[in-house]
């Protein structure tokens, strides 16, 4: 185990972490080891019937979180928390999961950077720039890492418990003398049995540090195709935690993928192609909103990951229009708030959701019991229009092999193309590679997508990176291109599927920064 850092990892803290992996962990593996059987029986529970049927709301939402209009996101760097805090968004999701390279001074650190901004005391220096925390800041909301995830670092603990169990033992008490309060983000969630065991970690921890039942608070990311099927289920079980779900719908494209992974009736178009009004990604939007505002919880929309470009500012226009146009979508659809992954955007997406709610905090009040979501409407793959592309094919390789590069060098949150990216985007280009290479797809230029095809494709790509960096020097030592594509080729390359492209890269992150 490496040496722990005594002021962070006290007594009580570590102690924390140690009592959730002692009596959940087991738990956890079984949950995880039943994933792929799930996976292949989807469909709505016949045992939870009358859960979703039944009329129960989850408790109240906290005052800090009653308006939630824009959220934005990000790494838990200390520049990226303090622009983030100071951004004028509502809520502010500091990642320590798809954003994040789990290296262990990010991991660290990044709890570091966390208490000190809970205590206003984080300042920062870059580049001749000051950056401090300004009088408003947005409500701090925390994402720790899924529950797939390890920590090499410490004894092989499972990464969720030393983010949760580090974060609420160090700060549950300054946050809630600020106002605020243990707030969290849940990624991954496959099933309602994996949200009980969330709410048992919740239960142990507001034990341990003696805070009142219902303290901690969890909005969950629906970004699995099993959990859409349990949305009712999963706010039931942390219904005295819960505080709403929220639309992950990169990595919902992703768990498609996975999940029909050998079903020919279910090949995706370009990813870029697959937008939130095709008909599996509507009915899994509007099925969200109408199960949240049942049951009191706040429905919270995708991201918006544009980033601005200092340079064009046409291109500006028109990314901004784009986000516009999203937020005025989910504003009238009933979210009660967004996700936006840059500053920029946020004026933008306030816009669109103060025009909708004005003075309201939110939405709750409309009920969409106009929808009517079955198993045929969450699963209408077939019906995507779109085609399969030889720019979306360069597009995937491309950003699969970045974004790794990125990732291996410590940061989790890359802008490429215009875009701010995360493990998710990486996760859909290289499942989307190896699903039409499993099926044989025929691009629009008529050449079938093979194996060949696509390293043929890496090493024009990486020609084109290379033209386009001037220090050959800094891409070859510090980008490693060799160890990104060859990531990225086991990975969407390989005659078995990768559950998750983080756990291989895991290792290799571990080799290069111990």
């Amino acid at each position: 185990m490496t040496r722990l850092d005594p002021d962070l990892f006290d007594e009580r803290a570590l102690g924390l972490v140690r009592r959730l992996h002692a009596e959940l962990d087991g738990e956890r593996r079984r949950l995880l080891a039943a994933r792929p059987a799930r996976r292949r029986r989807l469909g709505f529970l016949d045992e939870t019937r009358p859960i979703r049927e039944d009329d129960w709301q989850i408790a109240p939402v906290p005052p800090a979180l009653r308006d939630r209009r824009v959220e934005i996101t990000g790494p838990t760097t200390p520049k990226m928390v303090i622009n983030a805090l100071n951004s004028g968004a509502r809520c502010f999701m500091a990642d320590f999961e798809d954003a994040n390279s789990p290296t262990w001074q990010n991991m660290t650190g990044g709890q570091r950077t966390l208490r000190d901004a809970i205590r206003g005391t984080l300042e920062h220096e870059e580049a001749g720039r000051s950056y401090r925390l300004g009088p408003d800041p947005a409500v701090l909301i925390v994402r720790p890492r899924g529950l797939h995830l390890p920590e090499r670092h410490l004894d092989g603990i499972a990464g969720c418990w030393m983010d949760f169990g580090l974060y609420v033992a160090h700060n549950a008490h300054a946050l809630l003398e600020r106002g605020w309060g243990p707030f969290l983000y849940l990624p991954k969630l496959e099933s309602h049995l994996e949200a009980r065991l969330w709410r048992r970690a919740f239960e142990i921890a507001e034990e341990e540090l003696r805070l009142d039942r219902g303290t901690i608070r969890a909005t969950v990311l629906i970004e699995t195709v099993p959990a859409a099927f349990e949305m009712d289920e999963i706010l039931f079980e942390l219904r005295d935690h819960a505080a709403g779900l929220n639309a992950g719908r990169w990595d919902y494209l992703f768990s498609m993928i996975k999940c029909f992974r050998d079903d020919p009736a279910f090949v995706l178009p370009d990813r870029n192609a697959v937008t939130m009004t095709v008909p599996f990604m509507r009915a899994y939007t509007e099925r969200l909103v109408a199960v949240c505002h049942r049951r009191g919880a706040h429905a919270m929309g995708g991201m918006s990951a544009v980033i601005p470009s200092r340079r064009d500012e046409a291109a500006n226009r028109r990314a901004f229009d784009a986000v516009a146009a999203d937020k005025r979508r989910e504003a009238g659809a009933g979210y009660d708030g967004t996700w936006v992954a840059h500053p920029d955007s946020v004026p933008v997406a306030l816009a669109e959701f103060d025009r909708v709610l004005a003075e309201r905090p939110h939405q709750l009040e409309r009920r969409r019991d106009d929808v009517d979501v079955g198993v045929a409407d969450l699963l209408a793959v077939p019906a995507t229009p779109g085609a399969a592309t030889e720019a979306g094919l360069h597009s995937d390789v491309d950003v699969g092999i970045q974004y790794i590069s990125s990732w291996l060098r410590g940061n989790g949150a890359a802008a490429i193309g215009g875009l701010m990216e995360d493990a998710a985007t990486a996760e859909i280009a290289r499942s989307q590679v190896w699903q039409w290479i499993r099926h044989g797809i025929v691009l629009d230029s008529g050449r079938p997508v093979t194996a060949d095809l696509v390293r043929a494709v890496a090493t024009e790509e990486l020609a084109r990176i290379r033209e386009e960096i001037a220090d050959d020097e800094w891409f070859e030592t510090q980008g490693r291109p060799d160890s990104s594509r060859a990531l990225f080729e086991r990975v969407a390359l390989s005659e078995d599927f990768e559950d998750f492209l983080t756990l291989p890269a895991y290792a290799e992150l571990l080799r290069i920064h111990g």
